[in-house]
């Protein structure tokens, strides 16, 4: 148990009498272990307003914070084979995925939908991290495709945000094999002449990296997010080296040239927009006009 739950929430208790303090009134932040009241992180997006540590975002709240007035409209995705394997570890992976179910109460690791971002319409697919680490099965290569193809038929730009452990090893080859399958679904989106633009959260590993998290128009990641294909340590053991500070952390990366930009996640909506208006001619053109 924590101090906040140890000391704390008790000392609460005694200064409000017997009225129940909800288990959920303070957060403490994985990065400098400051107490942050929940409605303060709330307000500020899930970010540390001591250190700006970028916390973990649910699905829902990404949706709320992106979309004008957090309006959108999500769209129901393609059903995948639940078990293709018949897998089974210490439990059937077809209870494993009832449980995320219930628990998230999601679908699956991928969440698309449609609205406006800066007043330019645009899809956004968004991996749900809470959802099995957001690993990428069959069926989030489904919604993917889903999603690409929304983009095409609603002639907008495709943003997609990532949050991902990488492949799901319950899926096997079928999983690695929505590597290629989201390659080509981003390929369809720039064929059409559309922007498609990809915006990497803490963490961002394995086969999405390896894919369509790194074929942007604009490549976009929020501050100190983990990317890399392999794990830091697997790296350091593979090439008997120490590996150099902020190792694939946004802002090495962005030191480096493989990314465009490192926003944080108050100026994310702000930043979306303009590289819409900017990426969209005939939108540019509309909004001129």
């Amino acid at each position: 148990m924590s101090w906040l739950t140890t000391y704390v929430r008790p000392k609460v208790r005694n200064l409000l009498g017997k009225r129940d303090v909800p288990d959920n009134l303070w957060t403490q932040c994985e990065s400098c272990n400051q107490m942050i009241f929940s409605r303060e992180l709330e307000k500020a997006l899930n970010v540390c307003p001591h250190c700006g540590h970028h916390m973990r975002a649910l699905v829902a709240d990404r949706l709320a914070w992106t979309f004008d007035n957090g309006e959108c409209t999500r769209i129901e995705l393609p059903r995948a084979a639940s078990d293709p394997l018949g897998f089974r570890d210490q439990k059937r992976y077809v209870d494993r995925i009832k449980e995320q179910r219930a628990k998230s109460q999601l679908d699956e690791a991928l969440v698309v939908a449609h609205g406006t971002i800066g007043g330019v319409k645009a899809v956004v697919a968004v991996m749900a991290y809470e959802f099995m680490a957001g690993t990428m099965g069959a069926a989030l290569g489904e919604g993917f495709v889903a999603a690409a193809r929304l983009a095409v038929l609603q002639q907008a730009p495709l943003i997609v945000f990532t949050a991902s452990g990488g492949a799901r090893m319950q899926e096997g080859m079928i999983s690695l094999m929505q590597m290629p399958r989201t390659t080509v679904a981003v390929q369809m989106v720039k064929d059409a002449g559309l922007p498609y633009v990809v915006v990497m959260t803490n963490p961002t590993t394995g086969g999405v990296t390896a894919s369509f998290a790194m074929l942007g128009d604009v490549q976009i990641a929020e501050p100190n997010a983990l990317i890399g294909f392999a794990g830091p340590r697997v790296i350091e053991q593979t090439v008997r080296e120490t590996l150099p500070d902020g190792f694939q952390r946004s802002e090495f990366l962005h030191e480096h040239g493989m990314l465009d930009m490192v926003v944080k996640r108050g100026e994310l909506r702000e930043t979306l927009g303009r590289l819409l208006l900017l990426l969209s001619v005939k939108d540019a053109f509309a909004h001129a006009a």
